[in-house]
């Protein structure tokens, strides 16, 4: 594991230190055959990937029996490594591109991460009802917010009540404008000093 995610992550258990610490290398054999992350980014991999996916870490200590859906999951992200350190929380990844989620799925039979199902599915065919739905700028959030408030029920065993989390970056002003009674946002570099997270966010609105 990376001297900054332990940094960041110091009291995390030994099963999750050592799943951590193989994401990369899993990843960088099946990127080999099935492209789903881009060369540069397979070489930050643990900033861009892993500890951005972390950083809802920060925000919410999901409870054991939490159901969550990552929407437009893409490799897998941030759905399996919150997945590691969250290992009592059911974490259901959703894809519509096959070749994507025959890589989450190989990752999480490599890795035995019993937490977490691969869907090929597109979102607006899932029907499932979650706790928290969590993404990676997929789409607008306006359009985000239409396509998957269906499958979230209410409740608020977490110390977030039941909703929507999502990573963004950039200027958020008028694509939140419709929520901005509503949203919270958090800078990313309020955790995690990297400078790629200088302009990321993480915006969360409870149903």
């Amino acid at each position: 594991m990376s001297e900054a995610i332990n940094n960041y992550f110091p009291h995390l258990g030994e099963i999750q230190k050592e799943k951590l610490s193989r994401l990369k290398s899993v990843y960088e054999i099946w990127n080999s055959m099935i492209n789903v992350i881009s060369r540069k980014d397979m070489e930050n991999f643990e900033i861009h990937h892993l500890l951005h996916s972390l950083s809802l870490a920060r925000i919410i200590d999901f409870v054991p029996g939490t159901r969550v859906l990552d929407v437009g999951t893409g490799g897998g992200f941030p759905g399996i490594p919150l997945a590691i350190i969250f290992p009592e929380t059911e974490f259901t990844l959703l894809d519509s591109i096959e070749k994507k989620i025959k890589v989450v799925s190989a990752v999480k039979e490599e890795l035995s991460l019993h937490n977490v199902i691969a869907l090929r599915k597109r979102a607006e065919e899932e029907k499932g009802r979650y706790d928290f739905v969590v993404s990676r700028a997929v789409t607008d959030f306006p359009r985000f917010v239409t396509l998957i408030s269906k499958n979230i029920k209410k409740g608020d065993e977490n110390n977030l009540r039941n909703g929507i989390i999502c990573l963004k970056g950039g200027d958020l002003k008028e694509e939140l404008s419709k929520f901005r009674q509503r949203v919270t946002i958090w800078n990313i570099n309020e955790f995690f000093t990297e400078p790629f997270f200088e302009t990321k966010r993480i915006v969360y609105l409870p149903v």
